[in-house]
């Protein structure tokens, strides 16, 4: 029994035996193929992970030191002196960049011990503080620090551009390719020079940034004066601007606990020592950024209407002569780091500014506004008010006609908008937004220009505080009416320089009629002058001269083409027409362009484009633009003299030749600069809209011009015309002090004769010195060549009877010779020169009236038989009496027309 145990015992261990093997094998087996799949799952997801790395890597952009320097750099703007003016700036681009000897090293070890502790060992990355920064984000230590080095954050800050990413998996890629491009950095880039990169890139509020522009802003002191206290005040803004932002209140705070922290870490790594790091921590240092943003704001104030125009000068520069696009132009304007040297002369734009905003060079004193309120209804419509919607208020609603929108006082500026408020507020409406500016009235604008450069020297657009840049420039983008100064440009000069015409020309001041349209002059009280020069033209700025000169001679399209040549470009193909040579055209003209048409009359005929700056240097130093003057001549020297002497003339005390009583005297006296020579036109509108002079010295030319920016009459608000010459003058008077008077040479082209001012031609000896007014004949300049050669036509000289004045006859008892005028045919009597018109014959002494002798006389004449005389003579035998033609004398050369 026991033995069939024994052997069923022993089959069964067999049997388990067996079994335990073959699971044994099984399970190796199984085993073998988990670690075989495991090592393939691994090794092929090690290849994937390879491969997903190295495609993140292979996709990282390419890094060189060019890619790697910040961009978004302030633009500077210097003066003629060298002073900076202006800093160009758009959001994001107010950098300055300092080089790595400017950093004190209180600033280096700063950001140094905050940011990066290893930087100067590592290669790019920190593996500590990669583990450290994420045991933190698992703990939730926020104090634990980031895992960026500083190399890391340059490559973020300008390869990534800051790095927001939208998604986890898009960080992580540009995480890997920001530690691979930072490792590849330091093999290329000296540590030195990724530090100073970094310290010039970074934002530190406020619009601010790096480190140069930072210490400029809180300190109001160049970076490499920072002290300790306050380097570490601005390494402590760069983790969060907004956070750590030391001019507010709460940011005040946290920047100064972590200035603390950055202190003890500086202390710490052996930077600094426990008596500096004390001393530091003494320093009241926020009073002192406190201070200085006050002043800050205070002296932060708009471009000046000089740089508006620069802006726009440059830009079209940038475009026209680079190639660049619009977009291209601006972003290298505004942070780009040009330099940008211009023209402008810091003194005389201070004597400018002072007497264009002098109040006391004004007669009156009024205020426009620039009003704006939207207002919400219930019905959650919104309406828009402006103060052209007040306007029509006042007039319609309010029946204030003559409302013209100018206020003597802010204070009645406020009640009329307070009263137009609750006029169109109503129940239930709600107030989004109101604003008001309050603008001076008269407004002025003036140019400066050296002609001899075409550099612009001073400009003001307006007088008043300029709250905005770029806003309305009076001075470039605004088109008023020229008046009278078109005289010069559209009518006299292509007389003078085209049309054979001479200052010694002359045209009849007479009524004038061209269609429908009659022409007065401005002096209409005192009449008409006859027989006018264009030298008086000039000097008395006779209309009706001008009209007939561009019609009778030069012809309006021709008059326009000289206007376009010397710089114009607002005519239009509307403004060929009579109306143009005194200024009346469609769009009107900007101060700058009608200054410098008149500098290249001061610059001998040669008109140079204006000029804003000189140079343009890119952010290496290197030249991007050279602005040479571009010139073409436009005149004749010769012409350009002889209207310079005429317009210096206007600029004496001088009276037109006329009848003693009648008082035209030259439109400039007023604005004469006392020991300069100098020259100039006055322009006044019809109805005294705009103002205007402009004129010039051997040294510069200057355009003002004066109005209301809405077209209110100057004299209807109780102003004189006259204010702005005087303004002129005092400007150009500072500005010549200590300058030697030149005068304005003769050029060789130019010759001199004496001619008859009535006729313009040669003088007849005896006749034209006995006008009736005194001596007619003047010297007179001429181009050459152009010295007329035919006599006074406009002069005669008749024998007249002494008693009557009429054109003495045979019976006339006693004659005298006298000077007339003859008058053109078709011209109506009322001139000056019309007063001296031919007589007709005398009418008191005929064979009528003449005395017979007495018996006694004849007896006493001898044998002489005296007959009487019938008192009836046939007709055919009457004496016929003498045609005064007979008496008068005859120039040679023909007559007048």
């Amino acid at each position: 029994m026991n033995y069939g145990k024994n052997e069923v015992e022993k089959t069964l261990r067999k049997t388990n035996s067996r079994s335990q093997k073959i699971t044994s094998h099984l399970v190796l087996l199984l085993t073998k193929i988990i670690l075989i799949l495991v090592l393939f799952a691994a090794v092929l997801g090690i290849s994937f992970g390879y491969g997903i790395f190295k495609g993140v890597i292979d996709a990282a952009p390419e890094i060189d030191v060019a890619s790697i320097e910040p961009s978004g750099y302030a633009t500077m703007v210097y003066d003629s002196k060298g002073n900076l003016t202006e800093t160009l700036v758009k959001s994001g681009a107010n950098r300055l960049e300092a080089s790595y000897e400017e950093l004190p090293q209180c600033l280096i070890d700063a950001f140094v011990a905050i940011e990066d502790s290893r930087f100067w060992s590592h290669k790019g990355v920190d593996v500590r503080s990669m583990v450290r920064a994420a045991v933190g984000i698992i703990t939730g230590d926020s104090s634990a620090g980031g895992g960026s080095t500083l190399t890391q954050q340059l490559i973020k800050n300008n390869i990534f551009e800051g790095g927001n990413e939208d998604t986890f998996g898009e960080k992580l890629e540009r995480k890997i390719q920001e530690q691979y491009l930072a490792i590849q950095l330091e093999k290329i880039m000296d540590k030195k020079i990724i530090l100073k990169n970094y310290l010039n890139t970074i934002n530190l509020g406020n619009n601010t940034l790096g480190v140069k522009a930072a210490a400029l802003r809180y300190f109001d002191k160049d970076v490499s004066d920072l002290t300790l206290s306050e380097a570490t005040v601005i390494a402590g803004i760069t983790q969060n601007p907004s956070r750590f932002n030391p001019l507010s209140e709460n940011g005040r705070k946290r920047n100064e606990e972590k200035r603390r922290v950055i202190l003890q870490y500086m202390y710490e790594q052996g930077k600094i020592t426990k008596e500096e790091q004390e001393e530091a921590l003494a320093d009241d240092v926020y009073s002192r950024i406190k201070n200085v943003d006050i002043v800050t704001k205070e002296t932060q104030t708009p471009y000046s209407y000089f740089t508006d125009e620069l802006i726009d000068q440059v830009l079209k520069a940038l475009q026209d002569k680079k190639g660049y696009t619009e977009t291209q132009a601006y972003n290298l304007l505004f942070s780009g780091g040009l330099e940008i040297h211009t023209t402008q002369d810091p003194d005389i734009q201070s004597v400018v500014d002072e007497e264009i905003s002098r109040p006391e060079n004004y007669d009156v004193v009024y205020y426009s506004i620039d009003y704006r309120l939207s207002i919400q209804h219930p019905d959650q419509t919104t309406t828009n008010y402006s103060d052209e919607t007040l306007k029509t208020y006042f007039r319609k609603e309010l029946g204030e006609t003559n409302f013209d929108g100018l206020f003597s006082s802010k204070e009645k500026a406020d009640k009329a908008i307070a009263k137009y408020k609750a006029a169109v507020t109503k129940d239930g409406d709600t107030v989004l937004g109101e604003s008001v500016h309050y603008v001076l009235q008269p407004q002025a604008s003036f140019v400066l220009i050296d002609q001899s450069s075409g550099y612009v020297k001073a400009l003001s657009g307006g007088r008043g505080q300029k709250e905005v840049s770029r806003s309305l420039n009076r001075a470039t983008n605004t088109l008023r009416q020229p008046g009278s100064t078109f005289k010069v440009i559209t009518s006299f000069a292509p007389a003078i320089d085209t049309c054979g015409a001479t200052l010694g020309s002359v045209y009849y001041d007479g009524p004038y009629t061209m269609g429908t349209k009659t022409f007065r002059n401005w002096y209409s009280s005192k009449g008409y002058m006859g027989y006018s020069t264009i030298r008086d033209g000039i000097v008395y700025s006779m209309n009706i001269v001008a009209v007939r000169c561009m019609i009778e001679t030069v012809t309006p399209q021709l008059g326009v083409e000289y206007a376009r040549n010397l710089g114009i470009t607002s005519l239009t193909d509307t403004d060929y027409n009579a109306s143009t040579a005194l200024g009346g055209i469609t769009k009107g003209v900007s101060n700058l362009e009608l200054t410098n048409a008149f500098a290249a009359i001061a610059n001998g005929g040669i008109y140079t484009k204006p000029v804003f700056f000189t140079q343009i240097l890119d952010h290496n130093g290197k030249v991007l633009l050279e602005n040479a003057p571009e010139t073409k001549r436009v005149l004749k020297d010769s012409t350009a003299f002889l209207l310079t002497d005429a317009m210096s003339q206007s600029m004496e005390s001088s009276r037109m030749f006329a009848s003693s009583g009648v008082s035209l005297n030259s439109t400039s006296a007023v604005a004469n600069i006392p020991g300069m020579s100098n020259a100039g036109k006055s322009g006044t509108t019809t109805n005294n809209n705009d103002i205007w002079f402009v004129g010039f010295t051997p040294y510069y030319t200057a355009g003002i011009w004066s109005g209301c920016d809405d077209n209110q009459k100057i004299s209807a608000i109780g102003s004189s015309t006259s204010y702005h010459k005087k303004i002129w003058k005092a400007i150009m008077t500072k500005i010549h002090e200590g300058l030697a008077d030149t005068g304005f040479p003769v050029p060789s082209s130019v010759t001199t004769a004496q001619i008859c001012r009535k006729s313009g031609k040669l003088a007849i000896p005896g006749v034209c010195e006995n006008d009736p007014r005194g001596n007619a004949v003047y010297t007179e300049y001429f181009a050459k060549g152009t010295v007329p050669t035919e006599v006074c036509d406009h002069h005669v000289q008749l024998t007249v009877c002494s008693e009557s004045g009429g054109l003495a006859t045979e019976y006339c008892p006693a004659k005298t010779t006298r000077t007339f005028m003859v008058i053109p045919d078709g011209e109506s009597g009322g001139t000056d020169d019309s007063k001296y018109r031919s007589p007709g014959t005398c009418t008191i002494h005929s064979s009528t009236s003449v005395v017979l002798p007495s018996e006694e006389d004849t007896e006493n004449m001898g044998s002489t038989k005296v007959e009487t005389v019938p008192e009836t003579v046939p007709e055919t035998t009457k004496a016929a009496p003498k045609s005064p033609l007979d008496q008068v004398y005859i120039p040679v050369g023909p007559g007048y027309n």
